[in-house]
């Protein structure tokens, strides 16, 4: 073990903390925009994804504006948010890099808890792993089979559930678990 962080001094401890629950938060809000965007269903994330492709317009250079009537029923219908090509390379390239550095973040955290090494390894695995899963998922369904989205559903919960995993243990490990003694 490199370090310990049960033995790590108060600011030490503060400091992870802060961290795991900010990445808490915009976890939180990731789910949250999400359920907005794709939902949490197989047949959702397939429409967002394998939809038609809409590439969207530049704006023109002047407007109009249109009033017409809608019913109360029309607003009750949900937007079907689709993600194009160019979309989804753009996602691709701002995303997956930022959670390779949670990912880091995370599996430093990981390397300070009292794990058996194949659980701390097998963690570190899982929190690189999850957000490959959930954006091959988005490629798959996007250019090869709707059925794939399940993919990008199972990679978004391993993101969420790897995150719960090494916070819950750390936030145990750090406040509650007596120093010295190995969990």
């Amino acid at each position: 073990m490199l370090y310990e962080l049960r033995r790590m001094e108060g600011p030490i401890k503060w400091l992870v903390t802060c961290l795991l629950a900010t990445l808490g938060l915009s976890y939180v809000f990731g789910a949250l925009m999400v359920s907005l965007y794709a939902g949490f269903t197989p047949a959702r994330v397939a429409a967002t994804y394998a939809g038609p492709e809409m590439s969207m317009p530049m704006p023109p250079e002047s407007t109009m504006v249109v009033n017409r009537p809608m019913s109360m029923a029309d607003f009750a219908q949900p937007e079907v948010h689709t993600v194009d090509t160019n979309l989804l390379i753009q996602d691709t390239h701002v995303h997956v890099p930022m959670y390779g550095v949670i990912a880091a973040a995370l599996g430093v955290v990981v390397l300070g808890l009292s794990l058996r090494r194949r659980w701390g390894l097998g963690l570190i695995t899982l929190l690189f792993a999850a957000p490959w899963l959930d954006f091959a998922g988005m490629w798959l369904t996007k250019f090869v089979s709707p059925r794939f989205a399940v993919l990008t559903l199972l990679g978004g919960w391993a993101m969420g559930g790897a995150y719960f995993i090494v916070t819950a243990l750390a936030v145990y490990q750090m406040w509650w678990s007596p120093k010295g003694v190995a969990a």
